[in-house]
């Protein structure tokens, strides 16, 4: 095996957003990189499936929105590198009941982070969401902010982009090449593959719900829940209607958190169509190789009927359903997990995650702070909520 005897300096492992960020940043600083992916990029098998992604500010933590603010220069950056629009802006609308605390948060705490750090948003009721929006039949009582920054990703634009940088920059990128074993070396870390063995100097774990298994027999534990969210689009029944990104949040049914999310039309997207989702963390799976790729009939049909009920521009049979997998920590309390492994397990020193959560709108910053954890052991930015020892 030809890399028996190679070392770099650092190796990635996971394909996906992050991961084809971190190489590029370590490539372009002039470190050997190589980066391992189990599946092919740009698949729709792990968290970076699909067309799309919500481009947001609010969070209900300061902390999280000064992170996207950070991110925006890095957006920047690789849009102009890549010599493409990747966010498209179209407004970020959230509504539903203000004060009830979901997955996503809770619309009054992200209000008062976007008040706090001088961000526009505007407060919208039931009436004003109907009639500027094209919802229907909403609860009197709803009420919400709409802060027009947010707006839509370009996934697999962005998964290109950031690969095509990578390769650019000299990152040496290998697909189906799933990592079996991992190994602490006087000098860094083995990597086993079906291809053979690597070593590197330093890793970075960006294997979205795939991380754990690969960690866990070093003892590297962290507590997730992995879910295959559904999703579907929605044919438009008239060509001029249109929607920002939303979230409704609502009351839990007895079935299900009654959570649902949506888009409006993308040019990149199935013409003539939007997607709309429920967000249900329902049926967790055991492990992220259970996935089939095959959604919820039940979620579907929830769907639907919210569609049927409150989108009156959207034809209520779903089309194209899929899925997309996802490992959420199971502290509610708790975004994502990002930082050096503990003191005390294995790769300590060695070895960064970054893993579970929503985070494809941070994957240029957190690509960035990869590296600086990986080679320096710090980063100037505030993750102290998202680390191991938190």
């Amino acid at each position: 095996m030809a890399d028996q005897h190679r070392t770099f300096d650092l190796a990635v492992v996971g394909g996906g957003a992050v991961g084809l960020s971190c190489a590029w940043r370590a490539a372009r600083a002039g470190l050997s990189v190589v980066l391992l992916e189990q599946d092919e990029f740009f698949g729709d098998r792990a968290s970076s499936a699909g067309i799309e992604r919500q481009w947001r500010f609010q969070y209900g933590d300061e902390e999280m929105t000064r992170l996207v603010l950070a991110t925006v220069p890095l957006w920047r950056e690789l849009e102009e590198a890549a010599g493409r629009r990747l966010i498209h802006t179209t407004g970020s609308l959230w509504f539903g009941e203000v004060a009830e605390s979901t997955n996503e948060g809770q619309i009054s705490d992200a209000a008062k982070v976007l008040e706090r750090l001088d961000l526009p948003f505007e407060w919208v009721t039931a009436p004003e969401i109907e009639r500027r929006f094209g919802f229907r039949d909403l609860p009197g009582h709803y009420e919400g902010f709409y802060q027009p920054g947010g707006g839509v990703i370009d996934v697999k634009g962005t998964l290109f982009a950031l690969y095509c940088q990578a390769r650019a920059a000299g990152a040496d990128l290998r697909e189906r090449q799933r990592v079996t074993g991992l190994a602490v070396t006087g000098d860094g870390v083995r990597l086993s593959t079906g291809a053979g063995t690597l070593t590197a100097g330093r890793l970075v774990v960006a294997g979205g719900a795939y991380s754990g298994e690969l960690l866990r027999s070093w003892g590297v534990e962290f507590e997730v829940e992995i879910y295959e969210m559904a999703t579907a689009y929605f044919r438009v029944r008239d060509p001029s209607v249109d929607y920002p990104t939303w979230f409704a949040f609502q009351k839990p049914a007895e079935t299900d958190s009654n959570l649902f999310y949506g888009f409006g039309q993308s040019p990149w997207g199935p013409r003539g169509t939007i997607r709309v989702a429920p967000d249900f963390e329902v049926d967790p799976l055991r492990s992220p190789r259970d996935a089939d790729g095959t959604p919820r009939a039940a979620d579907l049909r929830r769907t639907a009927d919210w569609v049927r009920r409150h989108m009156p521009g959207l034809d209520p049979e779903p089309l194209r359903p899929s899925t997309c997998l996802i490992a959420l920590p199971a502290d509610h309390g708790r975004d994502f997990y990002l930082g050096a492994v503990p003191e005390g397990t294995a790769g300590a020193g060695r070895v960064v995650v970054c893993a579970a959560g929503w985070m494809f709108k941070f994957a240029p910053l957190f690509g960035q702070i990869c590296v600086d954890l990986a080679v320096d052991g710090t980063t100037s930015h505030d993750i102290s909520r998202l680390t191991f020892g938190r």
